[in-house]
């Protein structure tokens, strides 16, 4: 499988689509600065790193996937849940390289700020993609021996 970026699906977006994800991300920031105040800024900061649209992101690309195949006279249930699914197995992976990046950012951010952010980022994207990679390599070869009704 590869990676690849695709103008066209900013098209199957509709407009309130849009709306639901800005709204969902504004009250999750809101709801983290709302805690934030009531319980400071370490606890704070947990609310706010969490994926704030991941929720209307997956439903969105489930109805997507589900659209599409629609169209082509199939049934896109399972299409669309499988889609889902592989955005949180990805949600996840970044994840940890966002846990990854907050240590080393604050390891670091004594010393300098902008030498902390270039180490938090690089490490952010070298462990989320060694995440990915390991993920598929594992996948693939656990895999192999599963007989064709099982994939």
């Amino acid at each position: 499988m590869l990676v690849k970026l695709s103008p066209s699906s900013l098209k199957q977006t509709r407009w309130y689509e849009y709306g639901v994800r800005f709204l969902l991300g504004g009250l999750a920031t809101v709801f983290a600065g709302i805690v934030s105040k009531r319980f400071g800024v370490a606890v704070g900061g947990l609310f706010l790193a969490l994926p704030a649209i991941f929720c209307a992101s997956a439903t969105l690309i489930e109805s997507h996937e589900r659209r599409r195949k629609e169209k082509a006279g199939l049934s896109g249930r399972r299409r669309g849940q499988q889609a889902a699914a592989l955005d949180a197995a990805g949600a996840g992976l970044g994840s940890i390289g966002l846990a990854a990046f907050a240590a080393t950012f604050y390891a670091l951010v004594s010393a300098s700020v902008i030498g902390a952010f270039a180490a938090a980022i690089l490490l952010w994207a070298t462990i989320s993609v060694s995440a990915w990679w390991l993920r598929r390599t594992l996948r693939t070869t656990s895999r192999r021996g599963l007989p064709d009704r099982w994939m």
